[in-house]
């Protein structure tokens, strides 16, 4: 059944991104009629995954369908084709397969919710409700523009913003918006509730419902809302200290804090930028660095390794520097089977950018290291962050950079389906042998 799962994922995935890349070579896709198969292919791809790493300019090259295409190829990416492929089938009256429950169970709430139609519906308006509070949000601030391109800007980039995608239709991206504290709070709003997860997502606005007080939250989402705050705020205030000493980096103090918090944000599995991230010290690189591969929260729009396995992995030592065989979390005992996903999420995602960066390495001469690591981690967490040389990458380093984008996206999903095997009914154990470490 779990393989079942696992090859319905990665084939509605692939054949997303087939209809995406045959839907982007069509001439009325862009202003100029053609489109490589190689660059639709790793658009379409970009936009499924929701990464954001583009080839091309999206606002310069394509045209408003094909802008409208790579928007309805986040938002399916995003939240899932399956979400709106059961959706409709229960609008038509029809019963939803077991391997489709399964499959959006595991995917947005571990088998939280008993009813799919009513985890359904509490995902619809989550994300139809996120998305146009930031269309309205950000129509207000794109006051210079027309108004059919303000209402378009306002729609993509709140749609890209909530799902992570990191898709920008202005050409410099937020850069103009550096010091608009409006654009920076909305992005990073949308940004950070689509990171969350749609069973913390409820669990908040249960919340402030004063429906369900804070003590009365699942462990899961205490521990995405409290590792994901450290996060946001210790990365800010990192880069800002290190761009505060940073001589090339000659912006406004204010400006320097503002864009260190909405890096901070952005970095995990967004890609946005509202600065030129050559400008930035090798310290702040590698924070960034850093937070694209933790990414996220699970059953959320991002990749990554997730909030929660960061969160499981300091349980686990600081669990074992107190003397304590078991790992406890806020007044619970955490079964050992979650952190051993933990600690293998970490390992094989480890050794996923180890391999593509060798790859890379191999194929590539003419960029330094630091750029190719910043390129895989990017692309492995579905961020879109890039120091600039994704255009100029060969073929084969554009190959394996999607190979790792499709991975970072389905991996974590389908590595937790793949290892969630019942335990062995064997009713002998073999004799133990200890192993000298350190």
């Amino acid at each position: 059944m779990k393989k079942n799962i696992s090859f319905s994922i990665i084939t509605t995935f692939l054949l997303l991104i087939i209809t995406g890349t045959l839907l982007l070579i069509m001439p009325f896709s862009t202003h100029t009629g053609y489109l490589s198969p190689g660059d639709a292919l790793f658009t379409s791809v970009s936009a499924v995954t929701v990464t954001g790493l583009t080839i091309v300019n999206t606002g310069e090259h394509f045209t408003l369908t094909g802008q409208l295409i790579i928007l309805l190829l986040i938002q399916l990416g995003g939240l899932g084709f399956m979400t709106f492929s059961t959706l409709t089938i229960l609008i038509l009256g029809k019963s939803i397969s077991i391997s489709s429950k399964l499959i959006l169970e595991n995917d947005f709430t571990f088998g939280a919710y008993k009813s799919t139609k009513d985890l359904l519906k509490k995902i619809i308006l989550f994300t139809l409700g996120f998305e146009i509070l930031g269309s309205v949000l950000l129509f207000f601030q794109f006051s210079g523009l027309q108004i059919k391109e303000r209402i378009f800007s306002s729609v993509f980039h709140s749609i890209s913003a909530f799902c992570n995608a990191g898709f920008s239709i202005f050409s410099n991206g937020f850069e103009p918006f550096r010091s608009n504290s409006g654009v920076n709070f909305t992005i990073s709003f949308l940004i950070i509730t689509g990171g969350l997860g749609f069973l913390v997502l409820n669990e908040v606005y249960l919340f402030l419902k004063r429906k369900k007080p804070f003590a009365k939250f699942t462990i899961h989402s205490k521990l995405v809302l409290i590792v994901s705050t450290v996060l946001i705020i210790s990365g800010t205030f990192i880069i800002f200290a290190e761009e505060l000493i940073n001589k090339t980096n000659d912006l406004q103090v204010t400006d320097k804090l503002l864009s260190s918090f909405f890096q901070s944000v952005s970095a995990r599995t967004a890609g946005f930028n509202t600065i030129d991230l050559n400008i930035l010290s090798f310290s702040s690189i590698f924070i960034i660095l850093l937070l694209m591969f933790i990414g996220a929260s699970p059953g959320s729009t991002g990749g990554g390794i997730k909030t929660t396995s960061l969160g499981l992995v300091f349980a686990y030592f600081r669990s074992r520097f107190q003397g304590k065989e078991k790992v406890n979390l806020f007044y619970r005992t955490i079964p050992q089977k979650n952190y051993e996903k933990a600690f293998l999420m970490i390992i094989i995602s480890f050794l996923l950018i180890s391999l593509s960066l060798i790859l890379i390495l191999t194929f590539e001469n003419k960029f330094s290291f630091s750029e190719l690591l910043f390129e895989v981690v990017s692309a492995f967490g579905t961020v879109g962050l890039s120091l600039g040389i994704t255009p100029e990458l060969s073929l084969t380093s554009k190959i394996v950079i999607m190979v790792t984008m499709f991975t970072g996206r389905i991996g974590p999903l389908t590595l937790l389906l793949a290892i969630s095997k019942k335990e062995s009914k064997a009713v002998y154990d073999y004799p133990e042998e200890n192993i000298m470490t350190g």
